[in-house]
């Protein structure tokens, strides 16, 4: 995920420097390059060894430092940061960059750095939101320094409050977010629709379908890491909610619809992925309700399409992306579904392909378009992602 990139980690005086030691193995697992510059303070609270063991590299603290190769070490470092993350970042440090000072081997080489730069604060609640910290950041935020709002929560010295370093994981993201991708998809603005939709027959019983999300969501973190504003209208799932994303928790089609509605008037591209119930409990009698299931008689009604409705008011401009899951003859029904529901491409896939279908991290699909189809290998669904993100672009050129 991060091969050859280069993540130079600053760690200054705090308790919460301990998690960085986690942040750096997260990031030497997904091979990157990873570098930890160390203010003196932050060796009172977790030793260099542990980085260096982490890491593989020699942790630095000292600008004047002889033990390693000879050359203007914290330009050289600089010059090769893909990102410069400070985390944790104390207030004293913070001062220090907005007033251009640099007097250590971590303010000397943030200074000489064009990477993206983030910045992580953490310190107790009051200094937190001292005034003059919060200008410092402001200045930093001016000099296009990207600042990571402090978790609140219990601190280390008891208070309650903002100012607690966020997660390891969360850090990553942000990593993850500003390097995986070329941001190829700036600007444009996506909303993808995942999960399954739930449709009661009555306070206890529903009807719904296998669909575990995993492609939409997929799809959806994908297009957040090239650099779009991505919406998800979400059923219910088990998944944890794709950072930086906006998503909209629905339960049924009509849910659904509603929020499709809603959010897809200024979307570039829509990519229909939920698998929604079709059918909806109608006039459900109550004596019906105390027979056994297998004797339970229920009318239905068909939902709104939301497909066809997206279909039918798409607007200049706009690309629709349509998910096809057959069981036989694939590619007829994709390309009837291509037609009939005037969408730009059809994802098609067959639940019997051994990999393929709901609740898999792998899936083996076909694109259908006006101009032919294309027939994918297995790949995870990550894979995939990428692929119809590549072939919607297409679209739009």
């Amino acid at each position: 995920m991060l091969k050859n990139k280069t993540i130079v980690l600053g760690v200054t005086g705090s308790i919460a420097a301990y998690k960085i030691a986690n942040l750096a193995s997260m990031l030497v697992k997904q091979h990157a390059d990873v570098n930890v510059i160390m203010t003196k303070n932050a060796t009172n609270f977790i030793n260099p060894i542990t980085f260096e063991t982490l890491t593989s590299n020699k942790c630095l603290v000292d600008t004047f430092d002889r033990d390693f190769q000879f050359n203007v070490e914290h330009v050289a470092l600089a010059k090769r940061a893909d990102i410069f993350m400070i985390a944790p970042a104390s207030a004293n440090v913070i001062g220090k960059i907005a007033g251009g000072i640099a007097d250590d081997m971590l303010t000397t080489t943030i200074m000489a750095c064009k990477a993206p730069k983030y910045i992580a604060p953490a310190m107790n609640t009051n200094m937190y939101e001292n005034p003059i910290v919060q200008d410092n950041i402001k200045k930093l935020e001016s000099y296009g320094y990207n600042i990571i709002t402090p978790a609140t929560g219990y601190l280390a010295c008891g208070d309650t409050g903002a100012g607690k370093l966020p997660t390891e994981e969360e850090l990553m993201n942000y990593i993850v977010r500003e390097l995986r991708y070329e941001k190829d998809l700036a600007g444009k603005k996506i909303v993808v629709t995942a999960g399954p939709t739930m449709e009661a027959i009555d306070p206890v019983r529903f009807i719904s379908n296998h669909s575990s999300g995993k492609m939409g969501y997929a799809i959806a973190r994908c297009a957040m890491e090239r650099g779009a504003e991505v919406t998800l209208i979400s059923g219910a799932t088990s998944l944890a909610k794709p950072p930086f994303v906006k998503v909209v928790d629905v339960v049924s089609a009509a849910d659904m619809f509603d929020a499709v509605v809603e959010h897809s008037a200024d979307a570039d591209i829509i990519i229909k992925a939920a698998a929604v119930a079709d059918y909806t409990p109608l006039n459900v009698a109550d004596e019906k309700l105390k027979k056994k299931d297998d004797d339970l008689n229920i009318s239905l009604k068909r939902t709104t399409d939301i497909l066809k409705y997206l279909g039918e008011h798409k607007k200049e401009g706009q690309i629709l992306c349509g998910f096809a899951m057959e069981t036989k003859d694939l590619i007829e029904n994709a390309r009837k579904k291509l037609e009939n529901k005037n969408a730009d491409l059809i994802v098609a896939n067959n639940l019997k392909v051994t990999g393929a279908g709901f609740k898999t991290d792998t899936n083996v699909v076909t694109f259908i378009e006006k101009e032919g189809i294309e027939e994918l290998p297995l790949l995870s669904k990550d894979e995939v992602a990428e692929r119809i993100l590549d072939k919607l672009m297409s679209f739009a050129k």
